[in-house]
């Protein structure tokens, strides 16, 4: 990274204006009349003129009308997000709010979606950062200037992309304060838009349409199960990537692998949906492995939960649990054997008019069998059912709903969701697991560290469902046999 210095440009009338502030100990320490006179000028002209709209300008218009019908007569403000700093003066990347995302297609940071009421229904305006400007130096000694960190659109082809109206975003808090009317925001994003707001909004208020957001989610349109499938085919190419350096990961550790799937999604992708968890023997015990800094030993297992997002922000969760030598012992097959049944009577319950918990029940009661069945837990499965005795070695629940974030519609009211009715255009994650933790006596010593997770994103259609990973093997033989034809 480069250092820079505080400078202080000065106006055509020769005041100085607020100095733009750089690192304290930069070298420049100030800007001569020359050389501002010099940066100012001399730049070609680079407006983009034949834009198109983005591929989901449509869908993302039936969202701001549906979310419209929903709220008449009041303001409504949805921002995406300012950055995050990871440390002194760099930030971690930038992914927008999910709900200004789903509503208007952009990414961009520190920009704001403002329905305005109107007699027929709201005048959708979104408030985005103009391009840097020259005049004053804004684009070479600002940070976020443009020949620091690229260049924005202009309000002009941000209005040709989005077919939204666009506004200079540092306008807005000034419009917002003067307001008047009912208004409801979304909070956690920007502290500025809320600070602006702090005296017309409540809570309450406020949470209604963070669920109406988070609902309007759960039946996806043509666009997103295109862009689901999309992200979901190239996981499948991620987890071959892997099986293709086990023996490389075997040399190195865990991190060989997360940094192999890491590359497939940046290339193909906007960047993983979330933590990679490359859980290679006992490891693959701890739901939520990230760390992944173990060794990776044949003879034991894999547990690979991974996602690329793409570049509009959907995301696949994918599960494969795999012999790291290429073929499972007795053992590990039985296990893994148990797992891939109860995703089968999981994935058998995904259907229009089922409920939503009818897959987790389907699978868990499977598991019980299994478990009862093995000496591990005593009976009747009905009891252990009823207790909850089998979530000693399943632990977590069986899927969930997938989208622009991995745990989708997660503040979806819970008769919506958990105790809802399944439609087309769901789509959620059908994900039975066993875990035999390395220090748990309860169990056979030759059980202990074993872990297995088969995970598939299934969208819910008419007559059933849709596995979109159906490309990768899901039973022990397939496994093997994939994992020898990739290895050559």
């Amino acid at each position: 990274m480069q250092d820079g210095g505080q400078q202080v440009p000065s106006t055509e009338d020769g005041s100085e204006e607020e100095a733009i502030k750089q690192r304290k100990n930069g070298l420049y320490r100030n800007v001569s009349d020359e050389l501002a006179e010099s940066m100012r000028t001399g730049w070609a002209d680079t407006e983009l003129h034949e834009l198109k709209p983005i591929p989901q300008a449509a869908e993302t218009a039936a969202r701001r009308a549906r979310l419209s019908a929903a709220f008449p007569g009041e303001r409504l403000v949805i921002p995406a997000g300012n950055l995050k700093v990871r440390s002194n003066d760099t930030d971690y990347p930038f992914r927008s709010s999910v709900e200004y995302a789903y509503l208007t297609g952009d990414q961009t940071q520190d920009g704001v979606l403002v329905l305005e009421p109107t007699a027929s229904g709201h005048e959708a305006t979104v408030y985005l950062l103009p391009r840097s400007n020259r005049e004053n130096g804004e684009f070479w000694l600002d940070g976020q200037g443009e020949l620091w960190v690229g260049r924005r659109h202009s309000l002009t082809e941000a209005e040709k992309l989005l077919g939204i109206p666009a506004k200079d975003v540092r306008e807005l808090p000034d419009a917002l304060h003067d307001a008047s009317g009912p208004v409801r925001v979304v909070r956690g994003y920007d502290a500025g838009i809320e600070a602006a707001l702090t005296d017309k909004v409540t809570g309450e208020r406020d949470e209604e349409l963070r669920v109406f957001l988070s609902e309007a989610r759960l039946v996806k349109d043509a666009f997103e199960i295109a862009e689901l499938q999309k992200a979901v085919d190239s996981t499948a190419r991620g987890f071959e990537d892997v099986v293709k350096v086990l023996d490389k990961a075997q040399a190195t550790s865990e991190r060989y692998i997360e940094g192999t799937f890491f590359l497939r999604a940046r290339v193909e992708g906007n960047d993983i949906g979330y933590g990679s968890i490359c859980a290679a023997g006992p490891h693959a015990t701890t739901l939520h492995w990230v760390r992944n800094d173990g060794p990776v030993r044949a003879g034991e297992l894999l547990l690979l939960d991974a996602g690329v997002e793409t570049h509009t922000l959907y995301t696949a969760d994918v599960t494969r649990t795999l012999p790291i030598d290429g073929t499972f012992t007795a053992l590990q097959r039985k296990i893994y054997d148990a797992v891939y049944e109860a995703q089968e009577a999981g994935i058998a319950a995904v259907r229009p008019g089922a409920k939503y918990a009818d897959f987790h029940e389907a699978a868990q009661r499977v598991l019980a069998t299994r478990l009862v069945e093995w000496g591990i837990l005593e009976g009747p499965v009905d009891r252990v059912l009823e207790l909850g005795l089998q979530r000693r070695f399943t632990l977590h629940g069986t899927g969930h709903m997938l989208g622009l974030d991995v745990h989708d519609c997660a503040v979806a009211r819970t008769e919506t969701y958990k105790d809802g009715v399944l439609e087309p255009g769901m789509c959620l994650t059908v994900e039975p697991g066993l875990y035999f933790q390395a220090d748990d006596l309860t169990v056979p010593e030759e059980y202990r560290g074993i872990g297995v997770r088969i995970e598939d994103d299934l969208i819910v259609t008419e007559d059933g469902n849709r596995n979109l990973s159906a490309a990768l093997p899901r039973t022990a033989d397939e496994v093997e046999a994939w994992m020898a034809r990739v290895q050559g």
